[in-house]
């Protein structure tokens, strides 16, 4: 059974525990609130280029000097993994959730016999995938040093993963990112950016729907394929960064709630065995004197 005096320690320590914790919610709440703006604002952009792409895909008569970026290469062999997660950890299960499901899609690439690529974007990722899967990884970004994230940052990915493609370096590229719901859910997402894949199947009037373009077609896909592979980057981190915030908030309240309850116990313990402490000297007290 610990001391009196131990027991005084741990309380105090989980109270400066519980002091940090409470801080650190704080401070994701108020972050929260500005990052979740950012995603809710990114999404129409990234949604109608993303309808845009596939309506020229439609209009594009010869497919076969239609853009790669657009059509593919035409096969299936190596796929590139973009895996986006945090720099920090105290979030929860943020980190492990995007990379669970990154991890479930390499497994099925790597039993039907195709070669897997790894891009990670975060160092948390990259730390969890490294032990079974560090020979596949191709790039590693940091982006530890960065306060707000901005799109100059995602069109840096995308110049990675464009170079890579220009290079017959892999025939398909998918991004893993957590889509912000609210404090309490974050969904982990695949998306496949090239070729451009319908991000929301059910949104098919919009595919269907007639435009017409100016310039042609060809050319407004040549400029503007790139740019969406940076756009869908960008959409991603804005994506992560409100549920990584929202993750952490949720953890740290939780963190909060448990720092108190065993400060409770704790104290309860402290209670009692200081109690029996005094009742064991009275009773060496009145032994004492009885003898006399």
């Amino acid at each position: 059974m610990p001391s009196l005096d131990d027991l005084k320690k741990r309380i105090s320590s989980v109270k400066s525990t519980q002091k940090i914790t409470k801080a650190m919610k704080m401070v994701a709440a108020a972050k929260l609130r500005k990052a979740q703006e950012s995603a809710q604002q990114g999404r129409p952009f990234s949604e109608k280029m993303n309808n845009i792409i596939l309506n020229l895909n439609s209009s594009v008569s010869d497919k076969s000097s239609a853009p790669k970026l657009l059509v593919g290469t035409g096969k299936n062999d190596i796929h590139l993994c973009v895996v986006i997660t945090a720099d920090r950890g105290l979030c929860g299960g943020f980190n492990t959730n995007i990379c669970k499901k990154a991890k479930n899609f390499f497994e099925r690439i790597l039993k039907e016999g195709k070669q897997l690529k790894i891009i990670t974007v975060g160092s948390k990722g990259h730390d969890q995938l490294k032990r079974t899967y560090g020979q596949y990884v191709v790039e590693k970004i940091n982006l530890k040093n960065i306060k707000k994230i901005n799109f100059d940052e995602a069109e840096k990915i995308g110049q990675i993963i464009l170079k890579l493609f220009n290079e017959s370096k892999f025939d398909i590229c998918t991004i893993f990112y957590n889509k912000f719901k609210n404090v309490i859910t974050q969904i982990p997402q695949e998306q496949q950016i090239i070729p451009a894949q319908q991000e929301n199947k059910e949104k098919k009037d919009e595919k269907d729907s007639f435009f017409e373009f100016e310039p042609e077609e060809e050319e407004i896909l040549y400029n503007l394929l790139p740019k969406n592979i940076s756009t869908q980057i960008f959409k991603a981190l804005l994506e992560n960064a409100a549920s990584e915030q929202g993750s952490r908030m949720t953890a740290m309240d939780n963190a909060t709630r448990n720092a108190g309850d065993l400060v409770d116990k704790l104290t309860i313990n402290y209670n009692r065995s200081r109690q029996a402490a005094i009742t064991k000297e009275l009773i060496e007290i009145i032994s004492g004197a009885e003898s006399l």
